[in-house]
């Protein structure tokens, strides 16, 4: 017997401590935000970035909440097919192919249809005869210039699901850097992914730049500001459009004025400059409408290519404006070369922004590249948009650069995020939106407090009154087992829901069942005349077969929900399952070691009612 209780009492205490070693983290994390909430900006980041991994390993080891219990994001993303194929045809692409693609895209859109099938379809309705591996060849190892349409639809086919799996990746390594915990990231079909992000509020927008943004990283050199105002006269003169104005005079003579669409919404810079012009906000569609004509087009240097500045400028009177900036076509290097990127300070103007290092090759490259471009600007591009362009004053044989021009500490954060978790090999659109109020808010998660408060108050007077001693003893397991349930949840990283707080509810409930089973047996053994000791070896043994049954049924019921069951339906089942071993642990273990403890040799007067 003594045996017995020094086991029983080795796996208590080895329970105890195993779930408070797992619920430990969840108690950190919330004194480190905490914390962290009382620093300023820069205090916060270099905080984080000091203690990054410690941060990490104690946010994912932490008890989670589902989206109904703190609210969050619900967002369908749908990968650019269309931008894929027109990406693995790279180079061989013509007229032909653009006007194939174009329409294929726009059927798909308007009926529905699968955008690669249509692609397919159109191009051998268009051409009967002809081959799309000439295409796709080049860049490919599983076709040949003799490949047949089925097998290039295939390769695309293929092709697309591998860049749907990458982008699930590249999504989930963004959202844990951004810090939501348990988010949910699933492949839907053939180009969706569905995005659950629990907690995600107040930053939707940053959100919305992470899933969306492919993080195409370009550094290139810029033009002379000569050869920019020479293109800028050239272009404004192509547009020159003279009117006529009739006078109101009879006798007058009519009069004739030159427009021009693109200086009426561009403002022009005056003389010899990188920037192109100057748009406001709302102006910047119409001047990319009017560059994009084709006799504009043709106007511009093959070699030259216009593109937004990230953040607005002043331009005067107190007006804000976008720089259109002249950048040269040919990508000089690629974000590939990166291998490390952190948020920082400029030491001169203390604004946040991001500092980068290359590796080896990249370093070599940019060595040559600023060597060739002291004293003139070098244009650092994320997904077509220019965030700096920096003057060379010094050749930097480091690898070492920076990104500036930002907007705040949290723009700074987010491209870290973006460069640190890769290229998405395509385009991702938000198809699909929802913002996730919490099912009650704050209220829900009080109710689901106070109820469970309730019943276990209930519960605990209940089983005093009714059992006296015995009652008090499975009242101190009841205790204990919701600690188990907390720890049993943090361990296996499950997320705590609505639905999962009535679990618990409803565990409290059947915790305490086990012990009405065992002490009414007991009870019945006392009434048969034999002694407390016998009584209880009895009622315990006795009453085994039946707790079983009763717990086993439940847990397979549960096993069933789990397996079935989406939602809020698993977060019931897995706090089912995991009251259900708890619970157990605690009636059968906790509750025979308390009790021999306070019979044996008669230390106490234990009663059972």
């Amino acid at each position: 017997m003594q045996k017995t209780s020094s086991t029983k009492i080795f796996f208590i205490i080895g329970f105890l401590l195993l779930t408070g070693y797992y619920l430990q983290f969840s108690v950190r994390h919330w004194l480190e935000e905490r914390h962290i909430e009382t620093l300023s900006d820069q205090e916060r980041i270099e905080y984080r970035v000091q203690n990054e991994e410690r941060l990490t390993h104690l946010r994912t080891n932490s008890l989670s909440f589902g989206l109904d219990l703190q609210g969050g994001m619900y967002v369908t993303l749908e990968l650019a097919t269309h931008q894929l194929i027109s990406e693995l045809a790279r180079d061989q692409r013509d007229d032909f192919f653009d006007e194939v693609l174009e329409a294929a895209f726009e059927r798909s859109r308007t009926t529905n249809v699968d955008i690669v099938s249509e692609f397919v379809s159109e191009f051998e309705r268009r051409d009967a005869g002809a081959r799309l591996s000439r295409y796709f060849h080049m860049g490919s190892d599983e076709l040949t210039r003799a490949s047949t349409n089925d097998e290039v639809q295939a390769y695309l086919n293929n092709q697309r699901s591998a860049a749907v799996d990458r982008a699930v990746e590249i999504i989930r390594n963004r959202i844990d850097r951004f810090g939501v915990t348990e988010p949910s990231i699933v492949k839907q079909g053939e180009n969706r992914i569905v995005v659950e992000l629990p907690g995600v509020e107040d930053d939707q927008e940053r959100v919305r730049g992470l899933l969306r943004g492919t993080a195409r990283l370009e550094f290139r050199t810029m033009p002379q500001a000569s050869e920019v105002r020479n293109t800028f006269e050239r272009v404004v003169n192509l547009l020159n459009e003279t009117e006529t104005i009739e006078p109101e005079d009879e006798d007058g003579e009519p009069e004739t004025r030159t427009r021009n669409p693109l200086t009426e919404v561009l403002i022009d810079i005056g003389g010899p400059d990188i920037r192109f012009g100057y748009a406001t906000t709302q102006d910047t569609a119409r001047v990319n409408e009017i560059l994009r004509r084709e006799e504009v087009q043709r106007a511009i240097p093959a070699n030259m290519e216009l593109l937004w500045g990230s953040r607005t400028e002043p331009i005067g009177g107190g007006t804000m404006a976008h720089p259109l900036l002249a950048v040269r076509a040919n990508v000089e290097l690629t974000g590939e070369v990166i291998t490390d990127a952190r948020p920082a300070f400029d030491p001169q103007t203390n604004r946040p922004e991001v500092s980068m290092t290359m590796n080896r090759e990249g370093a070599r490259r940019w060595s040559m590249i600023t060597a060739a471009n002291i004293e003139r600007p070098v244009a650092i591009i994320l997904d077509g948009i220019v965030y700096s362009y920096p003057t060379v004053r010094t050749q930097i044989s480091d690898g070492r650069s920076s990104i500036s021009g930002l907007g705040g500490l949290a723009e700074a954060e987010d491209l870290v995020n973006i460069l640190l978790s890769g290229a998405l090999p395509a385009p991702l659109e938000i198809i699909e939106e929802r913002t996730v109020g919490a099912t009650l808010g704050e209220a829900s998660i009080r109710a689901g407090f106070n109820s469970a408060m309730a019943a276990l108050l209930f519960v605990c007077i209940f089983m005093i009154f009714y059992y006296r001693t015995g009652g008090g003893i499975a009242n101190i397991a009841l205790l204990l087992n919701i600690v188990f349930i907390l720890g049993i949840l943090s361990a296996f990283k499950a997320t705590l829901t609505l639905p999962g707080i009535a679990g618990i509810v409803l565990t409290i409930g059947m915790a305490v069942d086990a012990n009405v089973l065992i002490f009414d047996r007991i009870r019945e053994e006392q009434r048969a005349g034999k002694s407390l000791i016998a009584s209880i070896e009895s009622g315990y043994s006795n009453a085994m077969s039946a707790i079983l049954d009763a717990n086993i049924t439940t847990f397979l019921t549960a096993v069933i929900l789990f397996s079935f069951g989406m939602g809020p339906i698993k977060g019931f089942a897995v706090t089912l399952m995991a009251g259900i071993v708890a619970s157990l642990f605690s009636a059968i273990i906790i509750t025979r070691v308390v009790v021999d403890w306070m019979t044996i040799g008669k230390k106490f007067n234990v009663s059972f009612g």
